[in-house]
């Protein structure tokens, strides 16, 4: 069977996952939580978990896999590097707007911020996704970016890339949890440790997460599904440096 369509086979089931886990998010906090506003009340809260899905989940993982899609190699790398960081920006944009539905929530409900450990990991992983998006830009899109510069900087983009990926797994998993024991405290329903149906749910999501995160870094280990390279192509903008 050809790399090109062992890559489809694999990356078709990834698009798949990651349209499951938007629909199973914004399911659990359209059916359970009662929906979406923008007022400072829970229906607020409601947006952070779906945005932070939405950007640093399903946009990001397909944007650090978007060079290994054949149909890209047909266009000028350029091009698709600004496509990428325009994918990025949005991560970013998104992911800032989830931070600031849970922080208004806090404020209206008065409730304590940055004390828990989902806080804390999840904080982390969007200052640290800013910085990677920043140094990308400085890197391998300004054109007076010393060539040097690149080279060196490289080595790092890879590693906070593949970092970010793994603490957005985190802050997802810790945060479906943490939600789940507020929410199912026993004292209206039944309790957490009982498995409701909302937990059952809940948990095949941070499963979902986990199986699309899993696919998206197979995707990246399969040297022979790189971008071919050409001589004016020699610092790409990637998360894998295997990636193009």
């Amino acid at each position: 069977m050809s790399p090109s369509v062992l890559f489809w086979l694999t990356y078709v089931p990834c698009l798949c996952l990651g349209l499951l886990c938007l629909l199973f998010v914004s399911f659990w906090s359209s059916h359970w939580h009662g929906g979406f506003s923008w007022d400072g009340s829970d229906l607020q809260f409601n947006w952070h978990p779906v945005l932070m899905v939405a950007g640093l989940v399903v946009l990001y993982g397909n944007a650090v896999v978007l060079y290994r899609v054949p149909f890209t190699w047909k266009q000028k790398k350029h091009t698709w590097k600004l496509v990428h960081a325009g994918l990025m920006l949005l991560v970013l944009l998104l992911s800032v707007l989830g931070l600031c539905a849970v922080f208004d929530n806090h404020r209206f409900f008065k409730i304590p911020d940055m004390y828990s450990i989902h806080s804390w990991v999840g904080i982390c992983t969007v200052i640290m996704f800013a910085f990677q998006w920043l140094l990308g830009l400085a890197g391998f899109l300004l054109p007076c970016s010393p060539l040097g510069f690149r080279s060196n900087l490289k080595p790092v983009h890879v590693w906070m890339g593949k970092a970010i990926l793994i603490l957005t797994v985190a802050s997802c998993i810790s945060g479906i949890d943490e939600q789940l024991f507020f929410t199912l405290d026993g004292i209206i329903g039944k309790p957490y440790s009982s498995l409701p149906v909302e937990a059952k749910f809940a948990n095949s999501l941070g499963l979902l997460i986990v199986a699309f995160v899993l696919v998206v870094f197979g995707i990246l280990s399969k040297n022979n599904w790189q971008r071919p390279e050409t001589d004016n192509e020699s610092v790409p903008l990637v998360l894998n440096e295997n990636s193009t």
